[in-house]
């Protein structure tokens, strides 16, 4: 039996910061990811924009996420020697009317993170429109796709990573610890995106899973040191390939690339965008998010061996190095986790469905 201190199930964007900071705190872990590392979080556009919906109201805990997730991810790069985030401008040009009223009317509000655009026709010759633009900033840019495959590298190398799918049945509870398999260890902890759905001890969570599909682009002569909007996003992914997307489904038939999708990205790509482009990818995934669009963090009120870090939806970036390095204190033994993140808001439909 092989012994450590936490087991982590998955390594998206939750199991990636929960693993640094438990490597950071110097609590051993033992990750189980299965081997295609085919997760929603692969394909995140990686944007944290500080403004959000179209109220263009601050994202919660902005003033405080951003900083920390920037400083966790530039020491990530340090270690794994590739930068893994840059600050970033978005161009929101408007689409309507209503939207740049909106602008206008919040930047006279609140300027905290808009500027309106200095030249009407500083994007016309990669864009059509007729209403200007406007700037967010700063933005951050996290290179997910690089994120994820170099820290599983890393894993890999320092003996923490286990590729095979977890197996539910496998899992005992032994007091206040775990046996799965041939680990022992004092804490499980779900990162398993919309798999915690269906997991026994959090499947009474209201979870509202979304569909989000979108494209990859190859895009030349496109300034790739910004991000585009009108109503569809265009994010800087690799070099000369742009990320397009998204659309958010509340109700879906299954987990691919729909048709109807990838007519409506090139109807915007034809009547937005004046700059050929050849469309590298299309693909689908399944967000794991919550009906009141905030996180599940903490352990179970009737077995605290068992925790979970998930329901991030479209902000995983934003959200999974704060409330990681959070669940990783509570191991320590101290701090609390956010009020609002905290599961134990859940305590009763929790001990019920034991």
């Amino acid at each position: 039996m092989e012994e450590t201190e936490v087991l982590v199930i998955g390594q998206g964007l939750a199991g990636t910061c929960l693993s640094w900071w438990l490597h950071q705190a110097g609590i051993s872990f033992k990750v189980i990811d299965r081997p295609d590392l085919n997760s929603a979080s692969m394909r995140a556009a990686g944007l944290i924009n500080p403004i959000t919906g179209r109220r263009l109201v601050k994202t919660w805990m902005i003033e405080e996420l951003l900083p920390f997730a920037e400083n966790m991810y530039r020491e990530m790069g340090i270690l794994l020697g590739e930068s893994l985030v840059s600050g970033v401008s978005l161009i929101d040009i408007f689409p309507s009317v209503q939207m740049l009223q909106a602008f206008m009317e919040r930047y006279k509000e609140d300027p905290s993170y808009l500027l309106p655009g200095d030249d009407r026709e500083k994007y016309a010759g990669s864009f059509r429109y007729e209403l200007g633009w406007g700037s967010i900033q700063p933005c951050l840019l996290v290179y997910v796709e690089r994120l994820l495959l170099l820290w599983r590298r890393w894993l890999k190398q320092n003996g923490h990573l286990t590729e095979s799918q977890f197996e539910i049945k496998k899992l005992a509870l032994d007091e206040n610890e775990i046996n799965y398999s041939y680990v022992h260890a004092r804490h499980i902890l779900f990162c398993d995106g919309f798999s915690s759905a269906r997991n026994p001890w959090f499947e009474n969570l209201p979870f509202a899973p979304n569909k989000g599909e979108g494209l990859l682009l190859e895009i030349k002569n496109l300034d790739a040191s910004l991000v585009y909007k009108k109503g569809m996003s265009l994010i800087p992914y690799r070099k000369d390939i742009f990320w397009l997307g998204s659309s958010y489904e509340w109700t879906f038939e299954n987990d691919q690339p729909s048709e109807n999708f990838r007519k409506n990205a090139e109807s915007w790509l034809n009547n937005s965008l004046k700059l050929p482009f050849t469309i590298m990818e299309h693909f689908a995934a399944i967000r794991p998010a919550t009906l009141e669009r905030r996180p599940f963090v903490g352990f179970h009120p009737l077995y605290p061996q068992i925790g979970i870090l998930n329901g991030f939806g479209t902000k995983g970036c934003s959200l999974a190095p704060y409330f990681a390095k959070q669940i990783v204190d509570r191991i320590k033994g101290k701090g609390e986790i956010h009020p609002l993140a905290d599961i134990k808001r859940f305590e009763k439909i929790l001990t019920r469905q034991q």
